[in-house]
C-alpha cells in the first residue's frame, strides 16, 4: 500500500488540540469514497476531483477496488482545514482521515480502524437513510465510545428525504440526532443549505461545477419560518445537557452562534447528541459545512479520555491515547 498520508514528521507541525484523527464509515455505496475525495480537493490535497467509477479515487488505491468501485481496505490520508468562523476560527487544523469500506464482507475493517478513531463521520443516503451495514458500524462506533456527526448524502437523488432520513437515524439507532443544517430543495432542485446555527443561506454558483464558488446570502422569505422552527427544536434539544442554555432559553434570551456552536460541541463530545448535515459528495455541496462540523464538533486527541486497556494479568489498567 502506498504511503497516503501527505503529513507526517517526528517534528508534530500541529498541536493535538488543531488535530482530528476522524474515520469516514457507511453502508457500501452510502458516498464514503466520493466525500473523501471531495474532502481533499477543498483542502487542496488533489486539485483534480476523483471519482470512484471511473477508477480515480484516491483512497482506492487498490486494483480490485478501482475495478469493482468498492472501497476493500481502510486508507489513511491527511489534509489541513481553516475554518473561516466558529469556534477554531483563524487556527488551521490537521486531519487525519481513515476512509473505510463499507461492504459487510470487510467488517473487521472497519472496526479494526474504530479503535484508533477520535470522531468519525457517518454517511447516509438521503434516499435511503439507515441501512443494514449502517447498523453494523453504528453499534461499533457506540462500542468504541466514538463521537460523529451525520451527513446526509445524495440530496440531489430522486426521492430524498432529508427528514426521513434523520427519522431513521432516531428510530432505528436511537440516535439524538438533529439538522444543524437544512437543504434548500431537494433532488434536482437541492441547490444549497440553510445554517441553523448562523441563521443565513448558502448560496452555489451554478456556473461554477466544482462547488468551490458559493456565498452566505439572507435566508429566503419563504423558508424563514421554517429555519426558524428548526433552530428552535435543536436549541430545545440541546437544553437537555445544558443548563445555561437551557437558562437563556427559558428567559426568552436570544441564543446566537458561538453559545449555540459550544453547546453541540459539548453535547456531540458526550456521545449524547448528533449534528446532522445535508449534501451531495458528488454534486459538490455541503462538503466544507461538513469539514467546519468535524472541526467545531469532533474531538482532538486530548479532548478523551485515556482508553481503557487490560495488562497481562488482564486487569484493567488505563492506557494514554
Amino acid at each position: 500500500m502506498p504511503a497516503l498520508a501527505t503529513a507526517s514528521s517526528s517534528n508534530r507541525s500541529f498541536s493535538l488540540d488543531n488535530t482530528r484523527n476522524i474515520g469516514i464509515v457507511a453502508h457500501i455505496d452510502a458516498g464514503k469514497t466520493t466525500t473523501t475525495e471531495r474532502v481533499l480537493f477543498y483542502s487542496g490535497v488533489v486539485h483534480k476531483l476523483g471519482e470512484v467509477h471511473e477508477g480515480t479515487a484516491v483512497t482506492d488505491w487498490m486494483d480490485q477496488e478501482r475495478e469493482r468501485g468498492i472501497t476493500i481496505t481502510s486508507a489513511a490520508i491527511s489534509c489541513n482545514w481553516k475554518t473561516s468562523e466558529g469556534l477554531f476560527h483563524g487556527s488551521e487544523q490537521q486531519i487525519n482521515i481513515i476512509d473505510t469500506p463499507g461492504h459487510v464482507d470487510f467488517t473487521a475493517e472497519v472496526e479494526r480502524s474504530l479503535r484508533v478513531l477520535d470522531g468519525a463521520v457517518a454517511v447516509f443516503t438521503s434516499v435511503e437513510g439507515v441501512q443494514p451495514q449502517s447498523e453494523t458500524v453504528w453499534r461499533q462506533m457506540d462500542k468504541y465510545l466514538v463521537p460523529r456527526v451525520a451527513f446526509i448524502n445524495k440530496m440531489d437523488r430522486v426521492g430524498s428525504d432529508y427528514f426521513n432520513a434523520i427519522s431513521t437515524l432516531r428510530h432505528k439507532l436511537g440516535a439524538n440526532a438533529h439538522p444543524i443544517y437544512l437543504p434548500v430543495g431537494e433532488a434536482e432542485d437541492f441547490s444549497g443549505l440553510i445554517d441553523l446555527v448562523g441563521m443565513r443561506q448558502i448560496k452555489y454558483d451554478e456556473s461554477d461545477k466544482s462547488g468551490v464558488a458559493f456565498e452566505y446570502i439572507d435566508i429566503s422569505e419563504e423558508l424563514k419560518e421554517f429555519a426558524l422552527e428548526k433552530r428552535e427544536s435543536l436549541i430545545e434539544a440541546l437544553c437537555d445537557f445544558d443548563d445555561d442554555l437551557a437558562e437563556k432559553f427559558l428567559e426568552g434570551t436570544f441564543i446566537d452562534s458561538e453559545d449555540l456552536r459550544k453547546a453541540i460541541r459539548v453535547a456531540t463530545l458526550t456521545l449524547k447528541f448528533v449534528p446532522v448535515i445535508p449534501g451531495s459528495a458528488f454534486k459538490n455541496k455541503g462538503v466544507q459545512m461538513l469539514m467546519d462540523g468535524v472541526v467545531d464538533f469532533l474531538p482532538s486527541p486530548i479532548d478523551l479520555p485515556p482508553m481503557v486497556g487490560q495488562d497481562n494479568n488482564h486487569t484493567s489498567a488505563n492506557c494514554s491515547r
